[in-house]
C-alpha cells in the first residue's frame, strides 16, 4: 500500500514540533541531495513541459514588471 504526503501530514507530521518537523524536513532534503539521486534530473533536455513552464514564469514575472496601464 502506498501512502502519500497528504495522507501521513495530518496524521503523524502536524502533531510534531517545529523542531522535529524541521529535523524530519533536513533528513527528507539530505536524501535528495545525494549523488546519483533519481529525484534530481540532471539531463540538459528540456521537455515541451519544461518549456511552457519557463514561458509561463517569463511573463508571468514580466506583466508585474511592466504592467499593462503603463504601456505608451
Amino acid at each position: 500500500m502506498k501512502t502519500t504526503a497528504q495522507e501521513i501530514y495530518p496524521q503523524i507530521i502536524q502533531d510534531l514540533s517545529p523542531s522535529e518537523r524541521l529535523r524530519l524536513a533536513n533528513f527528507i532534503l539530505s536524501g535528495l541531495l545525494e549523488p546519483n539521486s533519481p529525484a534530481i534530473d540532471k539531463s540538459e533536455f528540456w521537455t515541451e513541459e519544461d518549456q511552457l513552464d519557463i514561458i509561463d514564469f517569463s511573463l508571468r514575472c514580466a506583466a508585474t514588471y511592466f504592467p499593462q496601464d503603463e504601456v505608451a
